[in-house]
């Protein structure tokens, strides 16, 4: 008897699904038909086609019309990307709303083949999502600029999870004809490589909403002499948390300003197809301490920021764009989220699970406009994620973002200080994401473990998923939270004359690098087929290193004894393994440039221990 179809492990779990006793054997021969809009629903039957050849070695032939053990079709009555799987003993009928619906109903029985042998559970699958927009955003600026051969892998990966949204963050990697200076160290994405993405998501039902920081986070600009005059503050200002010595945002009392974005937008857009365009604008902390001080004081910050913000948008509506921006600066001034252009999209973002969506997104709804709720993997400044808070944050979001009534769910996925983490420890946050922007209500309690084996890792000893959710729980052992960020990815990060904090004690440092001793030991029972399963194994056994190092690290530090030469000499070499290693990753998913940064503030660590 075949597995019910309830135990099957789908990825998003399905809405509503109604088992039934037996299973529909799968022929050596048979036909897949599109019973409706044929020339739409080619290529999703090719998808089957190529599945059953793959996962149960049958080869069957594509036709139109009546007929055929598997029938494909658009039918009315079913809800907006909605679908209907229903397998029986005569075969397997999909049917959907719309052809997104069809696409991610073909998607399910993908998953299906891929799991059961021969022999496909029988019942029906009625499922459609909870959010219209289900998106993940990329950080290609700190400092990682993938390959356009991993963005497609990786876009063909977010398709069959049912996302149809995707974000490239962009602050000075994309290569604008008149600012090569900008961007020559960094291997930018070209206008070519975004046509051919943009046509890549386009096939596969995911929408490329082009993305360019466009207030703040422009420092890599701003530090040039060409650019400085445009700078708030050309010679460094105050963070919330400290100073910078470095330009930060543009100017909004400066017309050059608007002048520069008019250029760039122009240059961009026209790569998209998609009619959005999320314009940045977040964080903008130095405004009112440079050239707008005295605007700023007449006016009030936020109605300096709010009045550049609306000339940002009459230059993103002159494309026939919609705008949407960060919605962090304007929450702080909330009488003024009422005076915001109607059309644009807010995007609520927050990255630590107690983050108040509900109260933002509450002021956005009450406000009449259109918000996504935006969380993040937890991936960044932490080496192998945070597991714990990755899913808080994510259901926290999930939760408040539909009783609030968001229209969107942006999955955030960052690269700050040297962007440490490999793809495969963003796979959790993006599966998560996945399930809980579907349909929170099945997906609450899913065993990403098994998910990840399963649709992320492909491996069949059902090891690397669990590995990967474990040790991204390694932060928890440490006995500290930082704000977005893990200790252990501090230990390395810091020079030796920081402080641990105190509750990063010694007897806590040796616990946390047993548990990492204890989730690791398993790995090399793994089995992970291709070059895809031995590249991941890689990236995880320098994730590990680094993980080890760290609390070595941190342990010498505690006991006072980072000066003694025995230590550091083995320190050294443990530095100089995972150096070499994260050099040669790097390059396997992505371009050159941003590598150096990168292996710069491992190479300080080891500058220390040589010295």
């Amino acid at each position: 008897m075949p597995v019910s179809l309830k135990k099957m492990v789908l990825l998003p779990r399905p809405r509503r699904i109604t088992p039934r006793a037996g299973g529909l054997v799968l022929p050596a021969t048979g036909r897949i038909v599109c019973a409706t809009a044929a020339a739409q629903l080619l290529p999703l039957a090719l998808q089957v086609q190529g599945d059953l050849a793959q996962w149960q070695q049958v080869h069957w032939e594509l036709g139109a019309g009546p007929g055929g053990m598997v029938r494909i079709c658009l039918r009315p009555g079913l809800p907006a990307q909605g679908y209907r799987l229903d397998i029986s003993e005569k075969g397997v009928e999909l049917s959907a709303a719309d052809l997104a619906g069809a696409r991610y109903g073909v998607q399910t029985l993908r998953q299906l083949l891929r799991q059961c042998q021969g022999l496909l559970p029988l019942g029906r699958i009625d499922d459609y999502p909870d959010f219209a927009v289900r998106g993940v955003m990329l950080d290609v600026t700190r400092d990682k600029v993938p390959t356009l051969q991993t963005l497609c892998n990786l876009v063909d990966r977010l398709a069959e999870w049912k996302f149809n949204h995707l974000e490239l963050y962009t602050e000075h990697t994309f290569a604008y004809h008149n600012h090569r200076e900008v961007w020559s160290q960094a291997s930018p994405l070209t206008g070519q490589d975004i046509l051919h993405l943009d046509a890549h998501c386009r096939a596969r039902g995911v929408e490329l909403v082009p993305n360019q920081n466009s207030f703040g986070h422009l420092h890599r600009w701003l530090e040039l002499p060409r650019y400085r005059e445009l700078a708030e503050c050309p010679d460094g200002f105050d963070f919330p948390w400290g100073r910078s010595e470095e330009p930060f945002s543009l100017s909004p009392a400066h017309p050059g300003s608007l002048k520069l974005l008019r250029e760039l937008f122009a240059e961009l857009l026209p790569h998209f197809s998609s009619r959005k365009f999320n314009v940045g604008c977040d964080e903008t902390f130095d405004v009112g301490q440079g050239k707008s001080k005295a605007l700023c004081e007449k006016k009030g910050k936020g109605r300096v920021y709010l009045d550049f913000l609306k000339q940002i948008h009459k230059l993103v509506r002159a494309h026939g764009r919609t705008m949407h921006f960060w919605g962090d600066i304007i929450i702080e001034h909330p009488e003024l989220v009422k005076e915001l252009p109607r059309d644009v999209v807010v995007l609520e973002w927050g990255y630590e699970a107690y983050h108040p969506f509900a109260e933002h997104g509450a002021k956005f709804a009450e406000a009449g406009l259109p918000f996504y709720v935006c969380p993040g993997t937890s991936s960044w400044n932490s080496i192998a994620g945070r597991t714990r808070n990755c899913l808080g944050n994510l259901t926290n979001a999930a939760q408040h973002g539909l009783r609030n009534g968001a229209v969107g769910f942006l999955m955030t996925d960052w690269g700050d200080n040297g962007h440490w983490q490999y793809q495969p420890v963003s796979y959790l946050g993006f599966a998560a994401g996945a399930g809980l922007s579907w349909c929170r209500a099945t997906n609450e309690d899913a065993d990403w473990a098994a998910a990840l084996d399963l649709h992320a890792f492909g491996d069949r000893a059902g090891v690397m998923g669990r590995a990967a959710v474990a040790l991204g729980d390694a932060y928890l052992r440490t006995g500290h939270q930082p704000h977005n960020s893990s200790p252990l990815f501090h230990i390395i990060q810091r020079p030796a004359t920081q402080q641990l904090h105190r509750a990063v004690t010694e007897k806590r440092l040796a616990a946390t690098r047993e548990y990492i001793e204890a989730v690791a030991a398993p790995l090399a029972l793994a089995r992970m087929e291709g070059a895809e399963g031995a590249l991941v194994r890689d990236e995880y056994d320098n994730t590990v290193q680094m993980l080890r190092h760290a609390c070595e690290r941190g342990l010498a530090l505690r006991r006072g004894v980072l000066g003694r030469s025995a230590i550091k000499r083995r320190l050294a070499e443990d530095m100089r393994v995972i150096l070499g290693e994260h050099r040669r990753l790097w390059i396997a998913r992505n371009r050159e440039g941003g590598l150096q940064d990168s292996a710069r503030r491992l190479e300080m660590r080891l500058a220390e221990y040589t010295s």
